[in-house]
């Protein structure tokens, strides 16, 4: 009997031993997560624009969260920057152009930065040899007028800026006040250019007596003053861009066959606007990547239909929609950087004195 049992708890620890062993109840290693992405702060005017498909790709290939602070029209936003430069608020400030860039660089608010596509980059837009500011899009500033309405009022569209002077164009003008708007600034600076300095605060002085309308920027000027955008605004001509008709027709409710405004081109202004890295950035080599970015042909193919301006980058393509409406000026007015920076804060006070008081 003993043997029997002894035969079959041999067996049965025979049987245990060759059994598969339990499970390993020991918690599988956490799966690594990916670093949590940094934030690149983007200061700029009220007029910036991307497309998301574009800024999603510059998120996605270098981890990090793009945040946009619109700070006002241009004047106002370069104020905001220059204030906090010993604490500043973004990392990238986009926006400034030739008309307010003397300032920004004389308030020293820029990181100098040689991007390698510079050399891509005609040298008409290349202002700044520090590289503080690197050029990024262009525009002329013009006056866009109201097909509709002088067809409706059977009056002449103006052809030159003497002509904004006679009675009939009374009270039918909107500008931007040049102290805090660059298009309103860059108008200013083309009755310069054409008038002289100071022939020019005679023809300011004549159009107030002919009733211009001024307003601080350009958002206002366009889309609540200007009639062909709202449709109620009481000026049928506002200082804004030779491209602003293909915008008309791109985003109209209606499909368009042709813009239903157009330009002036006597007292058009060539805009440049640049991007620059804000001293005292903590994301130094982000913010480089991105002003990259800026000057890349994503970037600047996205341009056109975003601002409504034209991109720096010559191989850049041009939509079909811009090619067709949008207008270049033949011969924009232009001064000579130098006398902008000389004479700008005077022009602007000397015009303040006889417009608006």
């Amino acid at each position: 009997m003993k043997q029997i049992l002894s035969f079959l708890l041999a067996l049965s620890f025979l049987l245990t031993a060759c059994a598969s062993p339990t499970p390993s109840m020991t918690p599988a290693a956490p799966t690594e997560q990916p670093p949590t992405p940094r934030t690149l702060t983007i200061m700029s005017h009220d007029s910036f624009a991307a497309s998301q498909e574009v800024i999603a790709q510059f998120e996605q290939q270098n981890n990090v969260k793009i945040a946009f602070l619109e700070a006002g029209d241009t004047g106002s936003a370069l104020n905001k920057a220059i204030l906090s430069k010993d604490a500043p608020l973004a990392d990238l400030f986009f926006g400034i152009d030739n008309t307010f860039l003397s300032r920004a660089l004389e308030a020293d608010i820029f990181e100098p930065y040689d991007s390698p596509l510079l050399a891509q980059i005609p040298a008409e837009f290349k202002l700044d040899p520090q590289n503080r500011a690197l050029p990024v899009d262009y525009g002329d500033v013009c006056i866009n007028y109201d097909k509709t309405w002088f067809a409706e009022k059977g009056l002449s569209v103006p052809t030159s800026l003497d002509d904004l002077l006679k009675p009939e164009y009374k009270g039918l003008l909107v500008v931007e006040n040049p102290a805090t708007s660059s298009p309103g600034l860059a108008f200013l600076l083309a009755t310069i250019a054409k008038y002289g300095d100071p022939g020019y605060l005679e023809y300011w002085k004549a159009l107030r007596e002919n009733g211009v309308v001024v307003v601080d920027g350009w958002e206002t000027a366009y889309y609540t003053n200007f009639s062909a955008s709202s449709g109620k605004g009481p000026q049928p001509m506002v200082v804004s861009y030779a491209s602003s008709p293909a915008a008309e027709v791109i985003f109209a409710s209606q499909p368009l066959t042709e813009a239903p405004t157009a330009s002036i081109f006597d007292g058009c202004f060539r805009q440049i606007e640049f991007v620059g890295i804000l001293k005292g950035t903590p994301n130094r080599e982000l913010a480089e990547k991105f002003v990259d970015f800026m000057l890349s042909l994503p970037f600047q193919e996205d341009v056109p239909l975003q601002m409504f301006v034209y991109p720096v980058l010559p191989t850049a393509k041009l939509p079909d929609e811009f090619i067709k409406y949008a207008q270049t000026a033949p011969n924009p007015a232009s001064l000579p950087a130098e006398q902008i920076a000389a004479n700008r804060e005077k022009w602007i006070e000397a015009w303040t004195q006889v417009v608006l008081r």
